[in-house]
């Protein structure tokens, strides 16, 4: 039978690091903990296999199966803290937390304080000697398990939790302002409040048996596993809904016994920068949602941090000592055994660790360690840092960092003359860096309704996650920089502002005041997640610049990667943005790109307007000097690297006007009737253009086309050369299904380079190849590369084809089709690799089968996303081709992809 329960406790574990997929990243994390002798809370982690049967089998039939080792595994705790669960007098309270292999902040539920009962409370208060602590903790208990478990909440977003209603009540009853203030009897009486509310409202009582809590309280937690806000978290993040999380069960410890106690969240570098300096925040007599739910100013952990929040906040140096003390200076023994522990888990794990702890009556307790998140910048610094320390090693420094997370260095930031225009109306903790643009929304359900929106709230919660994703930035008025908001946002490459207090935030009109203004729902502010500042109105962003940690990393990747990576770039200035971004060579350069200009576009009416070759042909002749002029600039921008030149691809009717009046315009310029210019437009129609008269087949009925491309390319490659300019043209042709039309193609092209040197009395070396995108094309792929000199896989229309999805449709039913599990993933950003992955993969063996040393490539956007890029470096390929400003993440992905292979093959051989 397999084993469902694993203990830890008393420096002992029966589990450890490497069992994360079993015993999620948390159950792993404290099993390791007690191993390398933290002071961990003693408990047992029920495994992720039994969230999978939970899933299968129901509750009733799971709970069962698991009921007597359950049973054994509370008698563990209860032993190892000399407590009994469900005893009046002396009583085992416990915590259940979920705890998945991939780190999923605030997503699934808690519960704390487990196993309080009017009896039990009574029993804790004599223990302890601490009746206000005691009935605290029960308040909370019944808080939380009435709010995860029972599902009492509020009825509208607009209105208030119904617990924190009956506590702000409370609260102005007795004129105090924070729940410490409240007395015994006040928590009695919130006590007796709660539990009428859960009746009234639900019709059930609380429950007061400590079993019947826990039973409760792990459905709950393995219910959760499949609750909304985790189903998008995994979504965004790419996580299989089957893994399934763990539960952990822990004895409690109180951060909430008086001033000699705390709780708190920390990180061993600075999550947002990645500077190498211990941080976090804690409140005295407090247990950890108070700090991450930001209701009161949390206090930060070094002096050295305290004394930066205070300037940040604009809070003078004695009020600083006196109200927020930090950690080193109010408990100095603590915060070095604290600061002992942090530098000992970093070293342990060789990462930045994110960690919480406790303090109870003067005994530090870790609660949990976790790889923290970390903004892209951070990560970076935070990889070349530890390889600068001996910690890790170049390959490891590689892997640690997540290519998708490099589109943050790329990310705008605000023009420095445009800020000091700006009005500002408020300032709070940069949470998370970056700049943001947007409209004032205040729920995060509406943020879908703006193209561009700033998420204000006076703190986020897991249900924000959507509306905090499509958001361009978030700004909360409580909280500090380990609140939720800051946590999320950081993940996420978010720009964020937290505990923003001069921002005051009213709910039901929609509106905000801050420095005297009011802001509504739909009026434009910017923030800057750099220096925390709020702003009115919108500010103008420019491009950043890289440091020399991102010049460091990309050195290190070209060390490792395999492939190359290109750049699908259809101007000069697209070219050197990528070039300067490392990219070597164009992958794809669209010429259709070209004809939409000015002038251009005239011309290219004309053309398709003419009635005969003759006429065609005319037109032509002016669009040559554009089209060289075109390759000139892009070839030379890449000089020394290949530039992939595809030939005209889409069909004629997206180049001729579909309105009256631009109709009537062209007919006055090129003196054609009306009537004449709308019968070409309506026959040049059809059903379905996507598979109509496109690609080869325009060139192949129409080679003249295909001259004047050719021409203007080896012509601009001639003009180059005359200038010492290293320029390598790979000539494209796209759409082929049979080999005969490439190679009618490539006669076409080769006829012409003939006529183009002897005319310039010079040759220069060009390639010719075709762009695998036909299902046909790939399974013939022995046969067309006899023609070709290079493969280029177009796995957009690949895609298209071998689903039979039309791009500009999907967006009916593929959201769908991904809810109900039908796609795992939008194969148009991430590569089918069982259909259409398969195709690529023939086409590419097949091909080289033919010709060994032929060329391949992938240039559809699939070229710039990590598991794709993956899947290319598997099959081989020479470079994968993206887009500019993916350039960076592809070439770190295809070392990650180097790296894992490699790794992958020798644990294979041996």
């Amino acid at each position: 039978m397999n084993k469902f329960f694993y203990t830890f406790g008393n420096g002992a574990a029966e589990g450890k690091a490497s069992m994360r997929d079993l015993l999620g990243g948390k159950g792993a994390n404290l099993a390791e903990m007690n191993r390398i002798g933290v002071p961990v809370p003693p408990g047992v982690t029920i495994t992720t296999e039994v969230c999978t049967l939970f899933t299968e089998k129901g509750a009733d039939q799971v709970m069962k199966m698991i009921w007597e080792d359950l049973e054994k595994s509370v008698h563990h705790i209860e032993q190892l803290t000399n407590t009994t669960f469900g005893d009046k007098m002396n009583p085992c309270l416990v915590s259940v937390r979920s705890g998945a292999r991939a780190s999923m902040p605030g997503m699934m539920d808690t519960i704390l304080n487990l196993g309080l009962n009017d009896q039990a409370v009574e029993g804790l208060a004599k223990k302890t000697g601490n009746e206000r602590f005691a009935w605290d903790s029960y308040r909370r208990f019944i808080q939380m398990y009435g709010d995860v478990v029972m599902g009492l909440k509020p009825e509208s977003k607009e209105d208030i939790d119904p617990f924190e209603e009956i506590i702000e009540e409370i609260k102005d009853l007795k004129k105090v302002d924070c729940d410490n203030d409240l007395t015994t009897e006040d928590l009695k009486e919130m006590v007796g409040l709660f539990k009428e509310a859960i009746h009234s409202k639900l019709g059930v009582d609380f429950p007061t048996d400590p079993w019947q809590q826990l039973k409760g309280a792990i459905e709950a937690v393995f219910n959760s596993w499949m609750n909304d806000r985790a189903i998008l978290y995994r979504r965004l993040n790419n996580i299989p809904a089957e893994w399934g999380t763990a539960v952990n069960i822990q004895a409690m410890v109180f951060g909430n016994m008086g001033n000699s106690s705390a709780t708190g969240v920390a990180f061993t570098r600075d999550a947002a920068t990645g500077e190498d300096i211990f941080n976090g925040e804690y409140l005295v007599n407090a247990q950890g949602e108070d700090v991450v739910a930001g209701t009161r100013t949390p206090q930060q952990i070094t002096k050295e941090g305290s004394q930066r929040w205070a300037k940040l906040q604009d809070v003078d140096e004695k009020t600083r000592v006196s109200l927020f003390p930090s950690l080193e200076e109010a408990m100095p023994e603590i915060y070095g055994e604290l600061n002992k522990v942090q530098q000992k888990l970093e070293d342990h794990y060789c990462d930045m660790q994110d960690l919480e702890f406790t303090i109870q009556e003067g005994k530090l307790w870790i609660l949990q360690t976790r790889n923290g998140k970390r903004t892209g910048p951070a990560m970076v610094k935070i990889a070349l840092d530890l390889l600068e320390e001996n910690k890790i090693t170049e390959k490891e420094a590689i892997l640690s960092v997540d290519p998708a997370k490099l589109d943050e260095l790329l990310h705008p930031v605000f023009k420095t003359e445009s800020v000091a225009k700006a009005e500002k109306i408020g300032k709070g903790l940069p949470a998370s860096p970056g700049a943001a643009t947007g409209q004032v929304v205040f729920f995060a359900d509406e943020v879908v309704k703006y193209e561009k929106a700033i998420l204000v709230r006076i703190e986020t919660s897991p249900e924000d996650l959507e509306g905090m994703h499509l958001a361009q930035g978030i700004l909360t008025a409580r909280g500090g920089m380990t609140s939720h908001a800051a946590v999320v946002a950081r993940g996420m490459g978010k720009c964020c502002i937290s505990g923003a207090g001069e921002i005051h935030i009213d709910y039901k009109n929609r509106s905000f005041k801050a420095n005297g203004k009011e802001l509504k729902q739909g009026d434009w502010i910017s923030i800057d997640g750099s220096t925390g500042f709020v702003y009115n109105g919108m500010i103008d962003t420019k491009a950043p610049s890289v440091d020399g940690y991102f010049s460091g990393l990309m050195t290190l990747t070209d060390k490792y990667a395999n492939m190359k990576v290109r750049t699908n770039a259809d101007s000069p200035k697209d070219a050197q943005i990528a070039r300067e971004f490392g990219a070597q060579g164009i992958g794809l350069c669209r010429t259709e790109h070209m004809f939409f200009d000015g002038e251009r576009i005239k011309v290219m009416r004309e053309m398709i307007l003419a009635k005969d070759t003759e006429g065609r042909c005319k037109a032509l002749n002016k669009l040559l000097p554009f089209q060289r002029e075109d390759f000139e600039g892009i070839l030379r921008a890449m000089e020394g690297f290949g530039v992939t030149i595809r030939l005209l691809d889409p069909p004629l009717h997206e180049f001729v006007p579909h309105q009256v009046a631009q109709q009537e315009e062209l007919s006055k310029e090129l003196n054609i009737s009306i009537e004449e210019i709308q019968k070409t437009i309506h026959d040049l129609e059809e059903f379905n253009p996507m598979l109509g008269h496109r690609g080869c087949r325009l060139g192949n009925t129409y080679p003249e086309i295909t001259e004047m491309q050719a021409r203007a390319i080896l012509e601009a490659t001639i003009q180059l050369k005359k200038e010492g300019v290293d320029a390598r043209p790979e000539i494209m042709v796209p759409l082929i299904g049979t080999v005969k039309e490439l190679q009618m193609q490539v006669d076409i092209i080769h006829a012409t380079a003939k006529k183009v040197f002897e005319e310039n009395n010079m040759t220069v070396d060009y390639l010719v190849g075709t762009m695998i995108e036909i299902p046909r094309a790939a399974l013939t792929a022995d046969k067309v590369a006899e023609i070709a000199d290079f493969f280029s896989f177009g796995t957009n229309d690949l895609t298209q084809m071998t689903f039979g999805y039309s791009r500009d449709d999907v967006g009916k039913f593929l959201p769908i089709y991904i809810e109900k599990g039908i796609l795992k993933h939008d194969p148009f950003e991430v590569l089918d690799q069982e259909g259409v992955g398969q195709l690529v993969r023939m086409g590419t063996e097949k091909g080289r089968n033919t010709k060994p040393n032929l060329k391949v490539g992938i240039c559809g956007e699939h070229g710039g996303e990590p598991s794709s890029v993956m899947f290319c470096n598997t099959v081989n390929m020479d470079y994968v081709s993206c887009s500019p400003y993916r350039v960076p993440i592809a070439r770190l992905a295809s070392a990650h992809a180097e790296i894992t292979q490699k790794k992958r093959n020798n644990e294979t051989i041996a």
